[in-house]
């Protein structure tokens, strides 16, 4: 058991480090959601009016109703670099010394996933820490029982990105898959706008967004950060966790023989 948790923190030390070493990356990760924070919602606080709907208890700015997604969006495109990672590490090699591993390739995909939720998780609190400087705060417990909201939908939107780059061989392809995914996944969703607001113009677009993965991250993240439980959105994720896991052990299983195809013949 030591040796397994070893190879663990060696794989979270490793996605450590490359994250300290890119710097960019870590502020590119706050200033896209900062800036839809103090400059998309200003123009749309007084356009768009929001109900009393839960976990809120009384009327709310839109500043603070799309913080939640805004959380749920730097896991999101965190998830999507980590896996982007992963396609470079295949080209250059690396990927092939991991799979030599004695460890089994589930345990290297937990490993992988867990190091990607780590940094994500760092990412959202550092966003969190700089839209309560700027007013927005919840309440003291939700900043602590947001946390397995976060562990849990970061380690199901890291599934969905090991499973894209399973499935494509070059960095250039997968650029264009991620806009793809990542944009339709988060405007068909309830960061933005509640359920009830969409059903207004399309049961069929309301329909979509309640099917969408990332509106449950964005609901449990939600119901979190104000210290309470959402069964519909954990069940929800538990689902989508376990059906994007076995997606992954099913291209696991077959990356070896991927990697040893991509190896340019002697």
């Amino acid at each position: 058991m030591i040796s397994w948790f070893n190879c663990m923190m060696a794989i979270i030390w490793r996605e450590g480090l490359r994250f300290i070493h890119q710097k960019e990356r870590f502020f590119s990760a706050l200033v896209r959601p900062l800036l839809w924070l103090f400059v998309f919602a200003a123009g749309f606080r007084a356009a768009l009016g929001l109900s009393i709907t839960p976990p809120y208890q009384t009327y709310v700015t839109y500043e603070i109703y799309i913080v939640p997604g805004l959380c749920a969006m730097i896991q999101l495109f965190n998830a999507m670099q980590s896996s982007l990672a992963l396609v470079y590490d295949r080209e250059m090699g690396a990927m092939r010394l991991l799979m030599t591993s004695p460890f089994p390739r589930w345990w290297l995909l937990i490993s992988k996933l867990l190091a990607g939720v780590s940094v994500s998780i760092l990412q959202v609190y550092a966003f969190l820490a700089v839209a309560a400087l700027y007013g927005i705060r919840f309440p003291a417990v939700g900043y602590v029982a947001v946390l397995p909201a976060l562990l849990v939908s970061g380690l199901m939107l890291g599934a969905i990105g090991l499973v894209l780059s399973a499935n494509i061989k070059s960095l250039e392809n997968f650029a264009g898959i991620m806009n793809f995914v990542v944009f339709p996944m988060f405007f068909l969703s309830t960061a933005l706008y509640p359920l009830w607001k969409m059903a207004e113009s399309s049961p069929l677009l309301r329909d979509i967004c309640s099917w969408n993965p990332f509106t449950q991250a964005t609901e449990a993240i939600r119901f979190g950060l104000y210290g309470k439980f959402s069964p519909e959105a954990a069940l929800w994720l538990m689902v989508y966790l376990a059906v994007f896991l076995a997606l992954c052990l099913i291209e696991v299983r077959h990356l070896r023989n991927r990697t040893r195809s991509e190896q340019p013949a002697r």
